[in-house]
């Protein structure tokens, strides 16, 4: 049987008001938008990975009392399985902007009726998911 790796991911959907907060990568890094979120560290747990990562990409703090499991996607390639837990979030404190200027140019609000047309296409196949009231979906890269 031939061997892959396994990593884990975390993702926030963080709304306010009926927005949703997006980061606008930089274009070395593709120019979409995006979501907060990263790589779960060997020892972390989820929520862990997204408190951090609010922290270090959009200066803001969460609690995880803020956090709710909503979505898990199972993304596949040949050499690859990526699991990614996708929480959600609708209190906050501090002020959204860009903390890794090298990584994203910006942080912005958009409505979920009128997301960006450069939403990076899993953070689009999740949302449809999602709001579908599916808990779990999968893609392959």
């Amino acid at each position: 049987m031939a061997k892959f790796s396994v990593s884990l991911k975390a993702r926030l959907f963080l709304h306010d008001h009926g927005k949703l907060l997006l980061l606008k990568q930089t274009k070395p890094n593709g120019g979409n938008y995006s979501l907060i979120g990263g790589t779960i560290e060997r020892k972390e747990f989820a929520i862990q990975t997204l408190i951090r990562e609010s922290q270090e990409e959009a200066g803001i703090e969460l609690s995880e009392d803020d956090l709710e499991l909503v979505h898990v996607l199972h993304k596949r390639s040949a050499k690859e399985h990526r699991i990614v837990l996708y929480f959600r979030a609708y209190h906050y404190d501090g002020t959204p902007e860009s903390k890794e200027l090298e990584k994203f140019e910006n942080v912005e609000w958009w409505s979920l009726k009128e997301l960006p047309k450069n939403l990076t296409g899993t953070v689009r196949h999740v949302l449809k998911a999602y709001n579908a009231g599916l808990i779990y979906s999968h893609l392959r890269k």
